[in-house]
């Protein structure tokens, strides 16, 4: 704590935030939130300050920070731009429900008015930070707002904000806080236990009847299943039950399990989709997966639903024996109440379908392509990825590769901002995990497009803090495949919206000048940046693969590097994207890397041809 006069508001904000064990604050230094970095200077590090390039990468690794430890993420922006370049980490924290503090400068109260770098800060935050979102007037009230923002983000799993006007920053302390007696000051106190949420009795006995009338019983985990595996696969081999998870429960189960099909939806597995077709019970376990044309049909199956949120039940499919609670204590609960049984035929149907689409997978990334198959690249880590390993995942074609491809061992961890679904979060999303853990090896899984996006500027904090990591392994793979549309070899490039199935504009035309006739390869080409270069250029490692006998060797390279390494794989942009279940007949391809529409289209269309030819049985 800083002693004497000297001791500003600046200071208390600080010392609230080390109150709360807050580890670190990711910002970006701005006049109206000086006072605050100087404060978090003369803290010496508890809390850390962590200077990203933006503030756009600031709130995604605060997100980042919440993700991987489960703690809450604080970042720091000043007034004006920087306050609308938060928006995009909050909203990622909101729709993935992620407990984060911003904390926004202000012009000084007497400027308010002069338009300066002025914002309505409480208008632009409201929809976000609707939990809690105050501006701070007084001295005496930042203890208690501090506290109240942080209590409410993680309480309801979502961002808040509280605005700090400069002149307020600069005020001292005031001699001995004043005693609440009822004119107006509110003391508090810092810290929040964790509490145990488990369903009524009675609703737990109706859920288990229900699990155990099924004959074909489905489990659909999400990331609400964080911690909760060993009961998970109990209840799975009790019910002997087939299992999916959506994108974001990747990592939650052991891939290599014999009746696990794998991710759920267009990023997804033909297994997964079968599954969902072919139940008649179905339990969804801490999911909000949005991909609903991939569920079983309304009416087909019963449905147990298990989650924290009460706002999430039934919200996505419905349910008939809603249950709210964690999902670790709640299947504890519901375990005994489940008798085992024999349903081997329904298993091995299951466990056939596995199979065929492990094979399936392999098989494609091992298929012929122009310099590297996308999907070898992601297959080739699956052996060699550490057990211990943080992953984290970008948007685009990227994330079709990783949801089928990469097999993560028991113990790695993996996010992406998968409901916002926003480019450029994997390299922040990876600073923060490596700093949480900086014992741990991390990999992040980009696209060009996405490195272009802030990976390039983001990959000079990796150069700044690493040599203060015990363990330099940080892998940054890019996908450079020429294209920054993110849907190359899209089978469908209109898209349809993951609930609605409404069509979406075709990627291109994201890039077409209104009136001026179809994109030309020119607009939505990433354009030829030499990224391991650039990652030499900043004393890191680089490499650089563009043919498939490379892949293998440049992994164990990485991996074995002294430095964070930087692997640029140059890619094929015409492999299908195959989302599962969809007609391809009309399939077309995007115009890239020079490859014109028409050209790019055959290939995709001849390579899913070639490759789906021997595969087609299903689950009935």
């Amino acid at each position: 704590m800083v002693a004497g006069p000297s001791r500003t508001i600046a200071d208390l904000v600080v010392e609230r935030l080390r109150a709360w064990r807050v580890p670190r604050v990711f910002g970006h230094p701005g006049e109206g939130v000086a006072l605050i970095v100087e404060a978090l200077r003369r803290a010496g590090g508890d809390p850390a300050f962590v200077p990203s390039r933006h503030e756009e990468a600031a709130g995604f690794m605060a997100v980042g920070h919440a993700k991987y430890t489960g703690g809450v993420g604080v970042c720091l922006a000043t007034q004006g731009p920087g306050a609308l370049h938060l928006l995009g980490g909050l909203y990622d924290a909101k729709l993935d429900s992620k407990p984060v503090v911003a904390i926004v400068g202000q012009q000084t109260y007497s400027a308010l008015g002069s338009a300066y770098q002025e914002i309505e800060l409480p208008r632009l935050f409201s929809d976000v930070c609707a939990p809690f979102l105050r501006i701070a007037a007084v001295a005496e009230q930042v203890p208690y707002l501090i506290d109240q923002a942080v209590r409410t983000a993680v309480s309801t799993r979502s961002p808040t904000c509280l605005v700090v006007p400069h002149d307020l920053l600069q005020q001292p302390v005031p001699d001995g806080m004043p005693h609440p007696d009822g004119g107006g000051v509110i003391a508090a106190s810092p810290g929040l236990p964790p509490a145990r949420v488990v369903p009524h009795e009675k609703d737990l006995n109706a859920a288990a009847q229900l699990l155990s009338s099924g004959q074909r019983v489905a489990i659909l985990v999400g990331q609400g299943g964080y911690g909760a595996a060993e009961e998970i696969m109990a209840l799975a081999d009790r019910l002997d039950a087939g299992v999916a998870t959506s994108l974001l429960g990747k990592p939650v189960l052991d891939e290599r399990l014999p009746y696990h099909t794998g991710v759920l939806g267009q990023v997804g597995t033909e297994a997964s989709a079968q599954l969902m077709a072919a139940c008649d019970t179905l339990l969804m376990i801490g999911t909000n997966d949005p991909w609903t044309g991939y569920y079983p049909v309304p009416g087909q199956a019963t449905t147990v639903q298990i989650d924290i949120d009460g706002s999430r039940l039934a919200s996505r499919y419905p349910v008939d024996v809603p249950l709210i609670g964690d999902a670790r204590e709640t299947l504890r609960a519901l375990l005994p109440l489940v008798p085992a049984r024999d349903n081997r035929d329904w298993r091995d149907l299951v466990e056939a379908a596995v199979d065929r689409a492990r094979s399936e997978t392999s098989a494609r990334a091992e298929s012929p392509a122009r310099q590297v198959n996308p999907r070898l690249v992601l297959h080739e880590l699956s052996p060699r990825l550490p057990l211990d390993a943080s992953v984290a995942v970008d948007v685009g074609s990227v994330t079709y590769w990783y949801a089928r491809h990469l097999q993560l061992p028991p113990g790695a961890q993996a996010h992406l901002c998968g409901t916002l679904a926003s480019v450029g979060t994997a390299l922040p999303y990876a600073v923060a995990a490596k700093l949480a853990a900086p014992d741990r090896p991390v990999v992040a899984l980009l696209g060009d497009g996405a490195m272009q996006s802030s990976g390039l500027a983001e990959l000079i904090t990796v150069a700044r803090h690493w040599p203060e990591w015990p363990d330099p392994r940080f892998v940054v793979l890019v996908l450079n495949n020429g294209d920054r549309t993110g849907r190359a070899g899209d089978p469908e490039p209109e898209g349809r919206e993951p609930s609605t199935g409404a069509v979406r504009a075709p990627a291109a035309d994201l890039d077409r000048p209104a009136g001026l006739g179809l994109a030309t390869p020119d607009q939505v080409r990433a354009g030829s940046i030499p990224y391991a270069g650039w990652a030499r250029l900043l004393g890191l490692h680089g490499i650089r693969v563009d043919r498939p006998e490379l892949v293998g060797a440049a992994w164990e390279e990485a991996f074995a590097a002294d430095r964070p390494t930087l692997v640029e794989a140059v890619v094929d942009a015409a492999i299908p994207l195959d989302p599962p279940d969809r007609p391809f007949a009309d399939l077309r391809g995007p115009t890239v890397d020079g490859i014109d529409e028409e050209t790019a289209a055959v290939r995709a269309r001849a390579q899913t041809l070639r490759e789906r030819a021997a595969h087609g049985a299903d689950l009935t």
